[in-house]
């Protein structure tokens, strides 16, 4: 998926939702272009629209796929955010990206993509493929040989794993423990606000 300049798209979203805008350098050239341009003040649409933008470009999502996810959270009973949340956090790219084995979701997807990655010891190359409680998660084994898992222990020990997922060095499995849990407080997006966007 392509996406364009990721620098013009954080400025226009108000948000650095790349790893590369997570940068000092990023955030002097940010400091520069302040007081250049005048902020109008947005009205309810365009700030749905906004936090719509910064989910589905946070999670490396098509603006279809992205739909479709928050059409089936629509459908079921319950608490429709966090039914969202649950199926961005659950795909397997973004699994690979929380667990440390690639540095953006960007190449998580490309490592799910390339085969590298195998769930309850199946190999599988679709990122959006959705993992389930129980479910374990590991590099395929003659993946690990490869310049893309170099000093993968290493990078592995330097991650906070979320609390929902847990990953065993030893044994290089990773498995699915419980359920994420949305915070707002802890996003640069808004779910309620992309919701109330598809509800109109």
């Amino acid at each position: 998926m392509k996406i364009g300049p990721k620098y013009k798209i954080a400025r226009r979203l108000g948000a650095n939702i790349f790893e590369k805008t997570q940068t000092a350098k990023y955030a002097l050239r940010a400091d520069r272009k302040v007081g250049k341009r005048s902020m109008r003040p947005k009205g309810q649409f365009a700030t749905q629209m906004l936090e719509k933008q910064k989910a589905r470009l946070t999670y490396f999502v098509n603006e279809r796929q992205f739909k479709k996810y928050v059409k089936e959270s629509l459908a079921k009973k319950g608490n429709t955010t966090q039914a969202l949340f649950e199926r961005l956090e659950r795909r397997l790219d973004n699994v690979v990206y929380r667990l440390g084995w690639a540095p953006t979701r960007q190449a998580a997807r490309q490592m799910v993509n390339h085969g590298h990655i195998t769930v309850n010891g199946r190999k599988l190359d679709i990122p959006s493929y959705v993992v389930e409680a129980g479910d374990k998660i590991t590099p395929r084994a003659g993946s690990l040989k490869k310049p893309l898992f170099a000093d993968f222990d290493e990078k592995a020990k330097k991650v906070q794993v979320p609390s929902w997922l847990s990953f065993d060095a030893d044994k290089k499995t990773a498995s699915v423990d419980g359920s994420p849990k949305y915070a707002p407080s802890e996003h640069l997006f808004n779910l309620g606000q992309v919701i109330e966007f598809y509800s109109r």
